[in-house]
């Protein structure tokens, strides 16, 4: 068909690129694969034998492709992206598409797809317009080009306060990145102008060809348009000598970009694809590293949208340690404690995340792998262990925060006495702490020591409800303990279903309560509309600006073990500043931890639910 005989050295520079990219991609891929534990293994073996492909392909559409969710968040930035993973596919589709059409299914080498307009000279009177749709998503593609150089200089046009510090290898693929559609606009058009001025062949099928006459050009109203102002602008002589070096330039760009794929931030390309099959299969991040999480940790794109809700950040000023940090430093085996520990792990990262990455569990399992071992002998103080009082099938574990509060744990003893519930105390007197606060810190040994006592605490006095003040201790025990028979509420919920079954009975008065979500009761364990109800039982619901899902951290969190009082000051009171902005006469929450760093600022009374449910109660 007079293709190979007229091959052109400038396509190496592609095929090595790509060669090298696939066994990169091939080596990581099975390697991390081959890590997974058989039991994640048959997981997702089984899950290509059902629905689950089909979610996952549809989730790959909608986020690989079109990202959806960058969209909700940021118009801006979803069209950016979209422009470089849809325009991209596309223009590589339409380009496969059109070469199985000219060639009517005939196998041609795979140059001649990626440099279509160097080999065949597509001219756009075909009867289907293949130039016009690629110049219209190259277009495109140079649009998104424009607007990522754009958000480098000027993210906060963009609607980001911050973007990402990047490592040598995403410099290397970003800059090849930005030139690659240049570069291509710049050879077409430069054949498209040697063609304008000099005339060609359009090659087709066994002996077949056409000639082009001079001033007719190839391409479409891009490619052909510039082709024809370089054919007017630039001497005949330097017109034909540019024009293989500017295909030997887009095959160039396309070879860097492919070798610094691999050590770049854009192997979330490739990654995130099977990241949402594992995931749709069943598999997820535990307490102990896995090789699932390579396929987390890679699939960060770094676009920098966990950036701008970090608190550590923007209001205690603290640089460096956020999630996108974390994944950069946990990927190329840098991670410092420093890093590592200095994360309130509030969830409004992971919120945010449009891959869906579980930052928290990373966070976890990377504090565990720095835990020093202990001995046996620790725990020893646990034996015997028993300040519990009173007797019923309703359990209450105030929790350690709570036990440093007494004014809420007085509200729960009215709200129980009101309610007429026959109590059984956990730890009135003091106990042992639910371990969730020295799991966060890494130590998984120490909190299932804790676990299997008030495991077996519980199980002792034969409670069936176990009611907790502490959205911390509520989430672990949730999560972590084995408590089959035993239904475990948050104190928000208890009172909800007291007041709605009419064992409880407070008065509606007219003050406005600001209520603000704690981070382990909303975010953690979903429980948002319980505490809002009580509220309107007794009084005015204001909604802080950012509420629910984006709800504020108080920057008390147990999880930072790093932070030091100022910044957690800094940070509550940021809080503090909101909930005062509803215009609300005092402001409410549902964490004792949360009570204590919001009420530092004095810019707002802060009371906990139960105090302001017990404070509504009959006398």
């Amino acid at each position: 068909m007079g293709i190979m005989e007229h091959f052109r050295l400038f396509v190496l520079p592609f095929w090595l690129g790509a060669i090298f990219l696939l066994i990169a991609l091939l080596y990581k891929y099975i390697s991390w694969f081959v890590g997974l534990a058989p039991g994640e293994r048959r997981l997702f073996f089984r899950s290509l034998f059902s629905r689950s492909v089909f979610r996952s392909i549809g989730e790959v559409i909608r986020e690989s492709l079109f990202h959806r969710k960058i969209w909700k968040t940021n118009k801006l930035l979803g069209y950016m992206h979209t422009t470089f993973a849809l325009g991209w596919f596309l223009l590589i589709m339409v380009g496969w598409i059109e070469t199985l059409v000219y060639f009517k299914g005939e196998n041609v080498p795979l140059y001649v797809d990626i440099f279509f307009s160097y080999y065949v000279h597509p001219i756009f009177e075909h009867n289907f317009n293949f130039s016009l749709i690629k110049d219209a998503l190259l277009l495109l593609l140079l649009i998104g080009v424009g607007l990522a150089l754009f958000k480098r200089f000027r993210s906060r046009a963009m609607g980001m306060k911050r973007t990402t510090k990047h490592t040598w290898g995403d410099r290397v693929a970003l800059s090849a990145l930005w030139l690659i559609f240049p570069a291509r606009l710049l050879a077409e058009s430069m054949t498209s102008a040697v063609i304008w001025k000099f005339g060609g062949i359009v090659w087709a099928l066994g002996e077949e060809h056409h000639l082009i006459l001079p001033g007719i050009g190839c391409g479409s109203f891009l490619t052909n348009t510039t082709g024809e102002f370089l054919a007017r602008i630039l001497p005949p002589d330097i017109l034909q000598a540019g024009e293989l070096p500017a295909w030997w330039f887009y095959s160039i760009t396309l070879c860097a970009f492919f070798v610094a794929l691999p050590f770049s931030r854009y192997m979330h390309i490739f990654t995130e694809i099977p990241l949402i099959f594992l995931r749709n299969a069943g598999l997820r991040s535990g307490e102990k590293a896995s090789s699932y999480d390579q396929f987390q940790t890679h699939a960060c794109s770094r676009c920098g949208i966990c950036i701008d809700p970090c608190q550590l950040q923007r209001d205690a000023g603290i640089t460096g340690v956020q999630s996108v940090y974390f994944l950069r430093d946990r990927r190329s085996g840098k991670l410092t404690d420093q890093v590592a520990d200095n994360c309130l792990m509030c969830g409004r990262c992971e919120q945010a995340c449009p891959v869906g990455i579980e930052q928290n569990k990373l966070r976890l399992n990377s504090r565990r792998e720095r835990a020093v071992p202990v001995g046996d002998n620790r725990y020893g103080y646990l034996d015997g262990i028993d300040r519990s009082e009173g007797e019923g099938k309703v359990g209450y574990f105030a929790g350690c925060m709570t036990l440093l509060t007494p004014k809420i744990l007085r509200a729960m003893e009215r709200i129980f006495e009101a309610s007429g519930e026959q109590v059984w105390w956990a730890d009135k007197e003091g106990g042992v702490c639910c371990g969730r606060p020295l799991k966060l810190s890494g130590e998984i040994e120490a909190a299932r020591r804790m676990m299997e006592y008030n495991t077996e605490l519980f199980r002792k006095h034969g409670i069936t409800v176990l009611v907790t003040s502490c959205p911390i201790c509520l989430r672990v025990f949730r999560e972590d303990y084995a408590l089959e028979g035993i239904e475990v509420l948050h104190h928000s919920e208890y009172i909800q279903r007291l007041i709605a079954s009419g064992k409880l009975a407070p008065r509606f008065g007219g003050e406005n309560f600001a209520y603000h979500d704690p981070c382990e009761l909303g975010r953690g364990c979903g429980i948002y509309e319980a505490p809002r109800e009580v509220i309107r039982s007794i009084g005015m619901l204001s909604e802080a600006a950012e509420n629910r899902e984006k709800a504020l951290c108080c920057g008390s969190s147990v999880a930072n073990v790093a932070i030091n009082d100022e910044g957690q000051r800094r940070i509550g009171e940021r809080v503090a500043e909101e909930l005062a902005a509803t215009g609300a006469t005092a402001a409410v929450t549902a964490c004792p931890l949360c009570k204590k760093s919001i009420a530092r600022s004095n810019l707002i009374p802060v009371y906990d639910l139960a105090e302001v449910v017990a404070d509504a109660l009959p006398n």
